[in-house]
């Protein structure tokens, strides 16, 4: 679910959080979106407009200085419809459940699994853990993440069917139409 974020934009949605200072039991936090976050959010999806967007997570330290986070990310999205061009508006409910690992931890176990991927058959293999980048998980970002990635590409109005236009082809219009045209000249001749 990482993106890279080199050379581009900030992140538009943040919600920081400081891995040293989650409590042994666990958090629970509850974002919601500002106007212009929203309004950042749709610029980098490429979206008419970002309505609303909802998270809710929980976050719980795991042994070697893992954290899970699971929860679930809302949003509503205006966006065209490919077919009509005309505005429509998305729903969207992502569920999120992820392990972060130490930046160096999380390096290392994505290489091992890139190892694995190399063999014939690779078995089923679970995707390498997210990096705690400074010691900090930025659930805005992950909200954001979740929510672009739940996004249509292709949205399409309900009942909006494409229909290319066919027109019958004329009889006289093929690749030998002009040596026909010739040859009926020669014989009327």
């Amino acid at each position: 679910m990482s993106r890279s974020n080199a050379g581009s934009e900030p992140d538009p949605w943040r919600a920081p959080i400081i891995v040293a200072q989650i409590p042994d039991a666990g958090l629970h936090r509850e974002l919601e979106a500002s106007v212009a976050e929203r309004q950042a959010m749709a610029e980098a999806a490429g979206l008419r407009e970002v309505l609303s967007a909802h998270a809710s997570f929980d976050v719980v330290p795991k042994s070697g200085g893992r954290v899970q986070v699971t929860g679930l990310v809302r949003g509503r999205i205006g966006q065209t419809c490919v077919v009509t061009l005309d505005p429509i508006e998305s729903e969207i409910e992502e569920e999120v459940d992820l392990i972060f690992a130490p930046e160096a931890e999380a390096r290392r176990l994505a290489d091992l699994i890139e190892e694995g991927r190399d063999d014939e058959e690779p078995p089923e293999v679970a995707d390498p853990p997210e990096p705690i980048v400074n010691g900090i998980i930025d659930l805005g970002r992950l909200a954001t993440d979740a929510l672009f990635l739940a996004i249509d590409p292709y949205p399409r109005k309900d009942g909006a069917v494409f229909e290319a236009e066919v027109t019958a082809p004329d009889p006289e219009d093929h690749p030998f139409a002009a040596l026909k045209a010739l040859q009926d000249k020669k014989k009327g001749q």
